[in-house]
């Protein structure tokens, strides 16, 4: 049977990716200049989902005013999760609005329509199959899940599930879970019956115990682009991807931007409504700048997200940076660029891609330099001709 509806993961908060995430939602973030979610229902929609039925639960108002009832003529069922127990939880709660076989995909991990498809078409051709699971070839499996198909013709790249396992720890060679899954109606059962682990109902043990069950699950190899917005330099990765891919090779400026005769785009950039490019700016590569913002003469902007409604003052420059919305960069500021450590919680990631991560309504001066690897709160406000490194916290004024 064709798979026509959708149901969309995106109750987390996505704790470390904080303190971006501390007013929205991990889905909410951008990718490129649009959020996560709106690139996963893309994907659904261009792989001929006609329903989408969305988990919410933390900054669950965020996704819902952002998106409301429909998604490009597409209808939106929004389900709350009030206590994030896991995603076989989450699925257990949008179980009652999809009858027939449906999608569950991840909404905060970018996810193109290339493994949505081959998900689809693979569950269509399979008509035994009570789940087909999309898996990619990924050198990170340890961090997320794995999957072992079964031994076959190797040109076939749709095959039986022998293993799924959780954050694998042995050497055999896994493909990578991508979550995304197609399930049959008499799938839903088992998953949601699943012993929880931890306090938590997952997904992956449900699907194993469909295996174990003897129910046919199959997995389906896919090429297609999969990124896990994890930590706050992921998101420079996520655009990458995407000025990259065939979604947005070239420049793509709004016709609403003004960009002064002067300044210099170096692509591949996207740049949204109402943004300003001053006199003698140079933008680019690999740069987003979200909605509204204004870039002042002479900035210097490279390979940097910078969203909405953010104002970059004269002489800046920005590299390896990361904003939230409503930031106010000062005159003469910079963002060195990386390699930096970065602490996150506990934890200490080395030589990390990220010049700074400078988090919604921050106020700069002036005159600041950022070390690599700065990350710093939302609301807090930098004084001019300060050097800051490691983590400020949010609502802290800094002095020099």
């Amino acid at each position: 049977m064709t798979v026509r509806s959708a149901i969309v993961l995106a109750a987390g908060e996505g704790k470390r990716l904080r303190p971006l995430t501390e007013h929205r939602p991990k889905p909410m973030l951008p990718a490129a200049t649009e959020p996560i979610l709106a690139h996963v229902f893309d994907s659904l929609i261009a792989a001929g989902i006609t329903e989408l039925t969305v988990v919410v639960g933390y900054g669950r108002n965020r996704v819902q005013s952002y998106f409301g009832p429909t998604y490009r003529d597409i209808p939106v069922t929004y389900v709350t999760q009030e206590k994030q127990l896991g995603s076989g939880h989450a699925l257990a709660a949008a179980e009652s609005t999809v009858t027939g076989p449906s999608l569950v995909v991840n909404g905060d991990q970018l996810v193109d329509r290339r493994i949505v498809e081959d998900v689809v078409e693979a569950h269509g051709e399979a008509d035994d199959a009570a789940a087909t699971i999309g898996v990619i070839q990924h050198g990170t499996v340890a961090e997320y899940g794995g999957v072992l198909l079964e031994n076959g013709d190797s040109a076939d790249s749709s095959r039986p599930v022998a293993e799924i396992v959780e954050n694998p720890r042995d050497d055999r060679s896994y493909l990578l879970n991508a979550g995304v899954y197609a399930l049959e109606e008499r799938a839903f059962d088992i998953v949601r019956s699943a012993n929880p682990r931890s306090g938590e109902h997952s997904i992956v043990d449900g699907l194993d115990a469909l295996i174990n069950g003897g129910e046919p699950v199959r997995g389906v190899l896919s090429e297609g682009i999969w990124i896990d917005a994890t930590y706050p330099w992921d998101l420079l990765e996520v655009a990458d991807a995407l000025l990259e891919s065939g979604e947005r090779v070239e420049s793509t400026t709004a016709s609403s931007a003004r960009i002064h005769e002067s300044a210099t785009i170096r692509g591949p950039v996207v740049i949204a409504d109402d943004c300003v490019v001053g006199p003698g700016a140079v933008v680019g590569p690999n740069v987003c700048l979200g909605e509204n913002v204004t870039v002042g003469s002479n900035v210097v902007c490279e390979h940097s997200v910078v969203d909405a409604d953010t104002r970059i003052g004269p002489n800046a420059t920005l590299v390896d940076c990361v904003t939230g919305r409503g930031v106010r960069v000062g005159a003469g500021s910079t963002v060195v660029g990386g390699p930096g450590d970065v602490h996150v919680g506990d934890r200490i990631h080395r030589n990390e891609e990220l010049g700074a991560l400078i988090a919604d309504r921050v106020r700069d001066e002036g005159g600041v330099t950022y070390a690599p690897g700065t990350i710093v709160g939302s609301n807090a406000v930098i004084g001019s001709g300060t050097t800051v490194r490691g983590t400020i916290d949010s609502e802290t004024e800094v002095r020099s």
